[in-house]
């Protein structure tokens, strides 16, 4: 095979008459990938892989992107077209596949995930393995490099998938994310859990285990991993495979939520701890603001005695200083007020805070808004909605530095009647997918001061318009519905 003949100066080239090369993305010995663009469609980008025609593996290759064409997971990257093609003469085969905003191997060495966003990282890699395994295939590949955001959702590569039971295609010499079987070329489901379990650690570490691959040993998992992700990573890093755990063991240790584990050897005052007061007092002020608007009403029954309205900002205090209820009329607050919490959205990027975790540790997130009593004046009335939390973007001074002028990522968020975030969604990308990630990242933990129509509480749009600058970072929110 020639190792030269996917070259980095082929940006320009098209494809098989339909895609035009327009980057250059990586590559290795065997393969390169880029940015393309479809011909009759410049606005639709697509990733693809280039790998010479000519080895004993090719007919095995095109084979196997066409199984794998007939699968459909939200969280498996969609093949869109294969064929073969030549460039300069040289033959070639292609996979044409969606375009990634970002890898996991972009995120890790800036900073390891928290414990709640490998939590999320698991779960998604976890029921994408459980469809190809349960499809009959096998992942082969199962690496940071390999997890990769789409907008908002996290997904496996797709390009290199094998059939469970057959011959394994040629690859490189095994590297750290392949189980020690994988020399002698047996590639099985097994083998992709124990890649999960090195995954696993250097997501929570920033480096994979330490192992010797020659030794019968088991790599080392470091103490400082969190439970129940150290015992997850030790049963996927068993050296025989048939005593490695199966997807299902590590389903059913993540159930108590992975977000309130608590650090090996250390005292349990950690995560869950800093969760569970905040979620006290959050319902607290739920439990205050539904006391209040049962108040107002029963008052609203006396027409010869004033109704004092109070401002929401005044629900603010602790809860032993919630206001007194009268014992004839004792409120009860529905249950589902008390105890429900929004459900948690797919991940934006891997390095992008759930909203649940993000509610979860800001205990100053408005409470419910009181309702107010309906009058002529107000009745039928449109009150627009307010900015109760802004948050800006954290942008690195070597990333602020490369901004020339003002760079410009509109955002629309849909808001729901608690004033909560329910949706984020780029408007307007500009020019740059990082700072389109920022942006979204910040605009997901957004809070507002609800819309109201008649007096109720009701969902709105907003646009907000984020202005990144080498000296700073300003939003402009407009609402745009209702």
């Amino acid at each position: 095979m020639n190792e030269v003949a996917i070259r980095r100066d082929w940006v320009g080239e098209a494809v098989d008459g339909r895609f035009t090369l327009l980057q250059w993305l990586g590559g290795s010995r065997r393969s390169g990938v880029f940015l393309a663009e479809l011909l009759e469609d410049r606005s639709q980008k697509v990733a693809i892989k280039l790998i010479p025609a000519d080895t004993v593996d090719a007919e095995a290759h095109i084979a196997a992107w066409a199984r794998t064409k007939a699968l459909s997971h939200p969280h498996l990257m969609r093949l869109i077209h294969t064929g073969r093609c030549q460039i300069d003469a040289v033959p070639l085969l292609y996979v044409a596949t969606e375009y990634a905003d970002e890898a996991l191997s972009q995120i890790l060495p800036e900073r390891p995930l928290t414990p709640s966003e490998t939590g999320e990282m698991l779960e998604a890699v976890l029921d994408a393995l459980s469809y190809l395994h349960g499809n009959g295939f096998v992942h082969g590949h199962l690496k940071p490099a390999n997890i990769m955001a789409v907008v908002d959702q996290l997904k496996l590569s797709s390009d290199s998938l094998q059939v469970a039971g057959e011959p394994g295609r040629q690859f490189p010499a095994p590297s750290v994310y392949d189980a020690p079987e994988v020399a002698a070329g047996t590639i099985s489901q097994a083998a992709d859990v124990w890649s999960l379990g090195v995954t696993l650690v250097e997501a929570l570490t920033q480096h994979p285990p330490v192992w010797d691959g020659m030794a019968d040993g088991k790599p080392v998992v470091p103490e400082s991993i969190p439970q129940p992700f150290a015992a997850i990573a030790q049963e996927c890093l068993q050296h025989d495979p048939a005593r490695r755990c199966t997807l299902s063991d590590v389903k059913a240790r993540l159930a108590p939520s992975p977000s309130l584990a608590v650090p090996a050897g250390k005292p349990q005052k950690t995560a869950s701890a800093r969760l569970r007061v905040p979620a006290i007092v959050t319902a607290a002020f739920v439990l205050i603001a539904v006391i209040a608007v049962l108040l107002l009403r029963s008052r609203q029954t006396q027409p010869s005695q004033p109704t004092e309205q109070q401002p929401t900002s005044a629900i603010s205090a602790p809860p032993a200083q919630s206001p007194t209820v009268p014992p004839a009329q004792p409120p009860a607050a529905p249950p589902a007020q008390l105890s429900a919490e929004p459900p948690p959205q797919s991940p934006v990027t891997p390095s992008v805070e759930s909203p649940a975790e993000s509610q979860a540790l800001s205990p100053s997130a408005p409470p419910a808004q009181l309702l107010v009593p309906e009058t002529q004046a107000n009745k039928g009335a449109t009150v627009k909605g307010e900015v109760a939390q802004r948050v800006l973007p954290d942008v690195p001074r070597k990333a602020s530095a490369t901004i020339r002028g003002t760079a410009k990522v509109g955002i629309r968020v849909a808001v729901d009647t608690s004033g909560n975030v329910s949706n984020a969604a780029l408007d307007s990308p500009g020019s740059s997918r990082y700072f389109s990630n920022l942006a979204l990242q910040a605009a997901r933990q957004w809070r507002f001061k609800p819309a109201q129509v008649g007096g109720q509480a009701v969902s709105s749009q907003w646009i907000l318009e984020f202005q990144f600058r080498q000296s700073g970072t300003e939003v402009a929110p407009v609402q745009v519905s209702p």
